[in-house]
């Protein structure tokens, strides 16, 4: 076994490490040893027992499993959706339409979802003055009306029925001249 160290005025092929050859005794060594057959049981239990044991994994697999994988499924595709009516996104209806359609569609448009519920919308914006709406069905009762609001109402009642009144006069003059 030869020490060679790394000699930085020395060619860089005789740069070797301490113990390079013992490194490929105990690799081959190992390797020989993964070669050599040994002896394998396949399970703890044996006969009825192990057969009790692979009926019940097969149920559990058969059933439970895809059950969760669905239940996991959905749960990941309503999440844009969640995210959405959370940031009052005034698209979160069609935001809740296009994770419907990524289901229908494999998962492929659930992606597009998601970049839409966290995007701001400018247009939206610029439109309405606002980029947040308020979703969900909220139990808040109305204000009372103040009195500047009731004298406006007041106001258009009348005018309401002035028109009423105007225009039942202008139905008799029209019949009144067929007749």
């Amino acid at each position: 076994m030869t020490t060679t160290y790394l000699n930085r005025s020395g060619p860089p092929h005789q740069a070797r490490t301490r113990f390079s050859s013992r490194r490929w005794a105990t690799g081959a060594l190992l390797l020989g040893l993964l070669c050599l057959p040994t002896l394998a049981q396949a399970a703890e239990h044996e006969g009825e027992k192990l057969n009790k044991i692979a009926d019940v994994l097969t149920w559990i697999v058969l059933i439970l499993v895809p059950i969760i994988g669905v239940v996991v499924f959905l749960a990941i595709h309503i999440i844009p959706e969640k995210i959405a009516e959370k940031k009052q996104h005034p698209q979160a209806g069609a935001i809740q339409c296009l994770c419907l359609l990524s289901l229908v569609f494999g998962g492929v448009l659930w992606p597009l979802a998601w970049l839409w519920a966290f995007t701001k919308p400018v247009l939206y914006q610029m439109a309405y003055g606002t980029d947040k709406v308020a979703h969900g069905h909220e139990d808040t009762a109305h204000p009372p009306p103040d009195k500047e609001d009731e004298e406006e109402l007041k106001r258009l009642r009348g005018r309401v029925a002035e028109l009423e009144t105007k225009l039942v006069a202008v139905k008799s003059a029209v019949e009144g001249g067929k007749a």
